[in-house]
Order: structure tokens, then sequence, then C-alpha cells
């Protein structure tokens, strides 16, 4: 008879056997097929008076009563402690805070004050990821993969370039809204300063280009200017030659000193390249190491055209400017390098495995100067 539940009736006959009658509580126990201790424990409730009993019965529901309603009200201010991030996002976000704390709180309840219903939480639970969702991870996939390959320097625009190359049907609007929600964004620059717009005219060269920087054809012109790297050895210098057109670094040369060796190596680097069969206008600024006679003789001797900005004028020469807030921005910046060496193959790296061949530019139809320039040749031969 122990798994039976006994009526309130038979309790208070077995009573009567222990308090009226004198019977051992482990005899009567014995002889009615329950346990000592439930004998004692009904012995303690039904000895006392009815009404005495009655009220604390009444009692003792209103403290179960109230232990409930505290249960109740501390749950549901954990919940929205805990929750109150998910309130306003997507429902499936919702649907996942209730699985992760179902262990602790009341599903009905949770439901309940995260505005759900608990049936599409059960739905839910059957099949967690809709197709939008599945579809948004693989595609997140290759959005993280054209990041990486960039150097984690791409925005949302050159990744969508680079999707609709792979041949995926998805909107720009899309690939932002991925790219925000997993934290991926690209390298922002340094902040602006401001430059004077005037400066003295060189007395070497005019300003032959007058900031035209839209040219229609490659080997047209050229431009060339110097900066600066950081190492714990000492400063390394680096010149670059960019073909206007396309923005490519045709020409370039590191060192550690800031001579007219450094800008003639990475001229001669160019002329080598391109090997010109017309006119070029090579501009530059009023850098000491482009009015030497050797630069200006060399230019004469294979047909290049000087062109020099303002003093103190950097936007006469905003694309050479330009390339240089990129490499720094996107590469420079994020690393320290302990030797020049290592400084060298980090910008080698950059200029011939990245920014010729693989990285987007805007003036390019969002194609990287190399593929600009095979487009270019492809549409005059009209193929």
């Amino acid at each position: 008879m122990s798994g039976k539940r006994y009526t309130e009736e038979f309790k208070i006959a077995a009573v009567k056997q222990v308090v009226d009658r004198g019977h051992p509580a482990a005899e009567v126990a014995e002889r009615l097929g329950v346990s000592i201790h439930s004998i004692y424990a009904w012995t303690k409730r039904y000895s006392v008076p009815e009404s005495e009993r009655k009220a604390n019965d009444a009692q003792a529901e209103e403290m179960r009563k109230l232990k409930a309603e505290l249960k109740r009200v501390t749950e549901e201010r954990d919940i929205l402690r805990k929750g109150r991030g998910v309130l306003c996002q997507d429902v499936r976000v919702r649907y996942a805070f209730i699985c992760e704390h179902q262990a602790l709180y009341s599903i009905q309840r949770m439901c309940k004050m995260l505005k759900i219903h608990p049936s599409g939480y059960y739905a839910w639970c059957s099949n967690p990821e809709s197709e939008r969702a599945k579809e948004n991870r693989r595609l997140l996939g290759h959005i993280k993969q054209s990041w990486l390959e960039s150097g984690a320097v791409y925005g949302y625009r050159k990744v969508y370039d680079d999707l609709q190359e792979l041949g995926e049907e998805c909107g720009i609007n899309r690939v932002y809204r991925l790219m925000r929600a997993d934290g991926i964004r690209s390298q922002t620059g340094y902040a602006k300063r401001k430059y004077k717009n005037g400066g003295r005219p060189s007395v070497v060269a005019p300003n032959h280009l007058q900031r035209e920087f839209d040219v229609t054809e490659p080997n047209k012109v050229w431009v060339t200017d110097i900066t600066y790297l950081r190492t714990y050895e000492g400063w390394l210098y680096l010149a670059v030659v960019l073909d206007l057109f396309s923005r490519q670094v045709i020409g370039w040369s590191m060192s550690s000193r800031i001579d007219k060796e450094l800008a003639m190596n990475a001229l001669i680097m160019a002329v080598w390249r391109r090997k010109p069969a017309k006119e070029v206008m090579v501009h530059s600024d009023q850098g000491s190491q482009f009015s030497s006679y050797d630069w200006r003789d060399f230019l004469e001797e294979h047909n290049l055209v000087q062109s020099m900005s303002r003093r103190g004028n950097c936007h006469d020469n905003a694309v050479a400017e330009s390339f240089f807030q990129l490499l720094k921005r996107e590469r420079v910046r994020r690393r320290t390098y302990a030797t020049r060496e290592e400084a060298r193959e980090d910008v080698f790296d950059y200029i011939e495995m990245f920014y010729n061949p693989k990285r987007r530019h805007g003036s390019n139809e969002r194609l990287s100067p190399i593929e600009f320039e095979k487009w270019h040749f492809l549409r005059l031969q009209g193929i």
C-alpha cells in the first residue's frame, strides 16, 4: 500500500489508533502497511483540534502562494535583466536566448517576457535555422574569405564585387548587413590634414598636369613621389612611379637614404617595364631628388616631359599621396618592422602581390590596376 494515496478519513482513523487507543506507532504502521514516518506526520497534523488545523492549513497555503509569487517575480526580473539585449532583436535571437536559459527559468515564462509564442519556440527547436539563415551563413563564408584575402582592408562594396565575380546572387545591402552583424569592416584611414592651396610655382619645370587626373590611356602621364617608413633600424625610404591611367605602380625603389638615386631607380624601373613609344609626362613635387641634373637629363634622353607641383601643395600630386595613404593605412599602420629588410619585403608584397594585381580601385570600374589595363586593351580591340 506504500504507493497509494490515502484519504483524510483513513489518516484520522490511523492517528486515533495511536492517540486514543495507545497502540505503538510502529505496530500501527506495520499493520496498515505504511511507513513509520507517515504515521508520525499524520499524528502531528491530526492530533490538534480541527479549527487549529484549518488555520494552520490556511496559513501554509498562503505561504505557498507567496513563495510562488516571489519566485515568479524574481524569475521575471532576472529574465529581463539578462534578456533586455535581445528584446528588440530578431525573433530567432530570442529563441536562442530561451534555449540557452531553459535550465534556469520556465520556458513559458521566458516566452511571455520576451513576447513570443511558445509554439513558435518549439517549432524553432525542431528546425532552428531557416533556409535564409543557412544561405546567410554560407554567404558569410565567402565574405570572410574575400575580406581576409584583401588583408582585412576591404569594405562591403569591394567584397560585393568579389562575390559578383564568384557568381553569387545577392544584393550589396545584404552584404553590408552581414558584415556589420559579424563585425567585419574596412580599414579606416588617418584623420585628414589641412593643406594650403597656394604655393610658388617651380623654377625648374612648370606644372603641366594642373590636377587633370583623368587620363584616357596608359603611358600618357606618370606621377612620382617619396615617402618614409619607420623601422627599429631607422627610416626606410620608398619612391614610386604610378601610371595615372590605371593607378598601377610601375616603378618603385627602397633605400635607407633619400637621395637622387632612390628616385632614379624607381623611374628606371618604370621605363624598363613600360618602354613607352610616345612622349610621357612625369609629374613630381619640387624635391631636390627631382630637380637634379641627372634626373632632368634622364627625362630628356627617354622622351619624358617634366612637370612639377607648386611648392608645399600636396594636392597637385594627390594620386601619389593617395597611394601612400593606402599603403600606410592598409599595411604599414598595422605592422611593427624590426629591420629595413622586413619592411622592404612587406612593401613588395603589398605592391606586387596585392595592390597591382588584386586590389579593386574606385577609379578603375572597381577593377585592379592590372585588370583595368587588360580590360582597356580588350575594349580597344572590340572584344
